[in-house]
């Protein structure tokens, strides 16, 4: 049975819907991030499992009992969450201890128990020499940490995240990014988190659901969405890539303006097709281990990007522009030509 499960849930204001038939199922401990542009329907997802806003249609369940939906709406202090906001809502005339009891506090835990609980969170997220201050003597990493504990003191059947890393500067999110995974591994909770951030999203998740206009494109391990999208939404909004027509046949395609023909997983098909290729899979030049040569292509354009020459290369025969990532010690001028040739363990059919 799963811990929570979305079953066609349905938001709309009016005629405008904000999130259409969205069902998610999570497992026991495992954490599920909401990937997706601004605008997508994660956050309102978010807020209805938390129980903030109700559903339009459908309905949503812990350990199999509903929660919401058609005649049954438990209100959101009763449904065993916590939940992190992106602005961490944390009291200035509190001090750390004071924040992060305030959950246990309201639950009428006993005062020595209460006590035992704060120290013990507060040194797990590394604050505890920090508990008499108050947030306006903090970071914002240390203040995210507060918040942090304010939620999983309180041991919730569910713990929500809503963007709670987009305050901070670069270095500092990939840190927290790597705590709060750290924190998950530790305690286990089941977790539903929302970012637009797809570095964020690979870096904590257990899997990824990537939302596009309210609907769900594809669920699955950061690895998978990476390597075997399954849309060109999704090809596109996780990480850089070549989407490109081409011809099947026989579980190969053949790509337009290119020679020779790549294999292709799940078909056996003759039909038109489009493919992703990560630019990491192409090679100019000598080719990479396990590519397979295509042909001559020019370069049309370049940047240098310090860890790789990031490269716009056209086919000889036309067709597709193509982005190559080459090593910075591939330095080539515009308008040389070369071989390409292309690793197809890189290549992912995407409807």
């Amino acid at each position: 049975m799963s811990k929570l499960e979305l079953i066609n849930v349905r938001k709309q204001y009016g005629a405008v819907p904000v999130v259409e038939d969205l069902s998610l199922q999570l497992r026991k401990g495992e954490l599920v991030t909401l990937l997706g542009p601004s605008g997508c329907g994660k956050t309102t997802t978010l807020r209805m499992i938390a129980g903030f806003i109700e559903l339009s249609a459908g309905s949503i369940a812990i350990d199999g009992k509903q929660i919401s939906g058609a005649g049954r709406t438990v209100p959101p202090e009763h449904r065993g969450m916590s939940m992190i906001f992106q602005s961490y809502a944390i009291w200035p005339n509190m001090t750390v201890a004071e924040n992060v009891g305030f959950g246990l506090n309201v639950r009428r835990v006993a005062a020595d128990e209460c006590r035992r609980r704060v120290a013990e969170i507060l040194d797990v997220v590394k604050l505890g020499a920090l508990a008499q201050r108050y947030p306006a003597e903090l970071s914002g990493g240390q203040q995210q940490r507060v918040a942090l504990a304010r939620a999983m003191v309180v041991r919730p059947e569910v713990l929500l995240l809503d963007e709670p890393l987009s305050n901070l500067d670069a270095n500092l999110r990939e840190e927290m990014a790597g705590e709060i995974r750290r924190l998950h591994d530790e305690f286990h909770f089941t977790t539903v988190y929302v970012t637009h951030d797809q570095t964020e999203a690979m870096t904590i998740s257990d899997r990824i659901a990537v939302i596009h206009q309210g609907r769900l494109e594809q669920i699955d391990t950061p690895w998978n969405l990476y390597n075997r999208p399954r849309t060109p939404f999704v090809a596109g909004f996780i990480g850089q890539t070549n989407l490109v027509e081409g011809q099947l046949h026989d579980g190969r395609i053949a790509l337009r303006g290119l020679e020779g023909t790549l294999p292709v997983e799940g078909t056996s098909s003759s039909a038109a097709a489009r493919v992703s290729i990560r630019p990491q899979s192409l090679f100019l030049g000598p080719a990479g281990s396990g590519a397979l040569p295509m042909g001559s292509v020019s370069v049309l354009a370049r940047t240098y990007l310090g860890e790789y020459w990031d490269y716009l290369v056209r086919p000889a025969g036309g067709g597709d522009d193509l982005k190559v990532h080459a090593p910075p010690s591939s330095v080539l001028d515009i308008g040389h030509e070369s071989l390409l040739s292309i690793d197809p363990r890189g290549v992912a059919l995407v409807s």
